[in-house]
């Protein structure tokens, strides 16, 4: 790497490292740690599942906490490249001067308006439906929370280091209880017992599709919903109503791609996987595509998870439009009634 790229790489590390002073104290103890942990490893190039040494990582989080205190007030800093100083978030101007240098650089903002940044090796690019999509593979920057996928502006980021942490981590947890039900049928689908890091390499390689598929949900989602939607979910103030605000629109790109789209490839894998993420706010949102998943694990054909995929699809296109139209009335209590949507009756599917 040059000494201009060098610079470049600096100043997106500083970036993530301001966002990090700035938001890792939203996160809860546990998560905190979990994070914390992986990205220890990750810049001591730790192979996955290594064993963190206790005597090193607790000076480390220590001294990381410091720099973090001593950025919580700094501006995001703009990226030396082709002797101009570009705006961080300018992601295409970037990507544009990185043209040739095998590389690729992402930037946005994630859930409770943390921004994110990372710069990594380029290892493929395609177009699909007239979306671009760039799959990064090793990373030179990256913050605390490394989201594995993500669309903006007609582009998908695909970053199969972060997605393969990110797997090694599930499979860790599910190792510690080894319980029957998605997870264990998607990790038995690629080996896991008889090759742990091997299955995890593969695991990766296909939930990547998976990643991509939803982002191409995303973007079809978001050609029916308009800019609105992206307004809207910029100005919430309420971490619940965001919560389910982003659940709504993630059931109808899932709806839309994601799922007609395994279920067609017989990606069963996948399906499973995708199954053991549904928690949370979207789980208690579309407990029918759980009966669904039964059905299908008892070999029904996919009958059931057909019909349930498209009834999701327009129950999810009218929620979301119904979610814009209280956001259009403008009244002040408009976020409260948006959040109230989550436990009305009627809004679960």
């Amino acid at each position: 790497m040059t000494r201009d790229l060098d610079a470049l790489v600096a100043a997106v590390r500083t970036n993530c490292h301001i966002s990090d002073a700035r938001h890792a104290g939203e996160l809860t103890l546990c998560t905190y740690l979990l994070e914390m942990r992986e990205l220890y490893r990750w810049e001591r190039g730790l192979p996955l599942g290594a064993p963190v040494p206790q005597a090193e990582v607790g000076p480390w989080i220590a001294q990381r906490e410091a720099l973090w205190s001593s950025l919580e007030d700094a501006p995001h800093v703009p990226l030396p490249l082709d002797a101009c100083a570009i705006d961080p978030f300018a992601v295409d101007d970037v990507n544009r001067g990185l043209a040739g240098n095998a590389l690729v650089y992402g930037a946005g903002i994630g859930r409770f308006g943390k921004p994110q940044f990372f710069i990594g090796e380029l290892e493929r690019e395609e177009w699909r439906d007239g979306v671009h999509v760039l799959v990064a593979g090793r990373e030179y920057a990256r913050d605390l929370s490394a989201a594995p996928a993500a669309s903006r502006d007609g582009t998908v980021y695909v970053r199969l280091e972060s997605l393969r942490r990110w797997l090694w981590e599930r499979a860790e947890a599910w190792q510690g209880k080894r319980s029957e039900g998605a997870l264990k049928a998607a990790l038995d689908g690629h080996g896991f017992a008889d090759d742990p890091r091997g299955a995890v390499d593969r695991m990766a390689h296909a939930e990547a599709e998976t990643l991509i598929l939803h982002e191409l949900g995303e973007c079809a989602a978001g050609r029916e919903l308009g800019p609105a939607w992206e307004q809207m979910l910029g100005g919430l103030a309420h971490r619940r109503t965001e919560i389910f605000v982003r659940a709504v629109r993630d059931h109808l790109a899932d709806c839309l791609v994601t799922l007609p789209t395994l279920l067609e490839r017989n990606a069963d894998a996948s399906l499973h996987f995708w199954h053991a993420n549904l928690h949370g706010m979207r789980q208690a949102l579309f407990p029918r595509i759980a009966v669904a998943y039964a059905r299908w694990r008892d070999r029904d054909g996919g009958d059931a998870l057909r019909t349930a995929i498209g009834e999701g699809a327009a129950h999810w296109r009218r929620i979301a439009r119904d979610i814009l139209a209280l956001h259009a009335a403008g009244a002040s209590d408009a976020e409260d009634a948006i959040g109230a949507l989550a436990s009305a009756r009627g809004t679960a599917l």
